[in-house]
This record gives structure tokens, C-alpha cells and sequence, in this order.
């Protein structure tokens, strides 16, 4: 992952309402969650949320899927994954049991 990349994708979790968008289609898994329904489970306006998913989509944390007339949004864990990756990617200093306890702590059996 680029530099610019991980900025942006910090930046778009940087906002209150787009962290709870991302926590809430983590929690939803590969099925997402439909745009509407984001907005009336986080109790924020349908546009500006269309806004958010935007600004999340861009970064690549996130993507849109159309069933139907629907567009569902689904965490992009791959995405997500490159960011922690870039994150700790000189971790420790040479000492990578240092990273032990936050690895096991982000990893899931998904």
C-alpha cells in the first residue's frame, strides 16, 4: 500500500459517522448492508450518509454491490487488511513477538 492510500483511508475513518458505517458493515460481513438501511440503523440523513459511503468507498475500505434495485454495501477486508498490514509493517523493531497480542487481536476465524 501506498503512502497516499493508507492517508486516505485514515482520513475517511477519521470522521465519527463514516467509523460507525465501517464498524457497522464489518459486523454485517460479506452479506453488507443495503444503503438505505445504514441510514435508518446509524439514525443519519440517507444523503449525507451517500456521502460517507462515498468518501469510504474511495478509500477502499468499502464497496458497493447492486442486487436487484438494491445496493448493498459490504466491508472491503482486503482493503482493510492492507491498511493494518501497511501500519505494521516495521513493527517492533526486529522483534515480532512484540506483535503477537494486536495480530491475534485483529484476526477472526471469518
Amino acid at each position: 500500500m501506498e503512502k497516499k492510500t493508507a492517508l486516505a483511508a485514515l482520513a475517511a475513518l477519521g470522521q465519527d459517522t463514516r467509523l460507525e458505517v465501517f464498524r457497522l458493515l464489518v459486523r454485517a460481513g460479506p452479506d453488507g448492508v443495503p444503503a438505505g438501511e445504514i441510514a435508518t440503523r446509524l439514525g443519519t440523513i440517507q444523503n449525507t450518509t451517500s456521502a460517507h459511503l462515498k468518501v469510504l468507498d474511495h478509500a477502499g475500505l468499502i464497496h458497493a454491490e447492486r442486487d436487484g434495485r438494491i445496493v448493498r454495501y459490504v466491508a472491503d477486508m482486503a482493503g482493510f487488511c492492507d491498511l493494518l498490514a501497511y501500519l505494521m509493517e516495521d513493527c517492533c523493531n526486529g522483534n515480532p513477538e512484540l506483535c503477537r497480542p494486536v495480530i491475534r487481536a485483529v484476526t477472526c476465524n471469518c
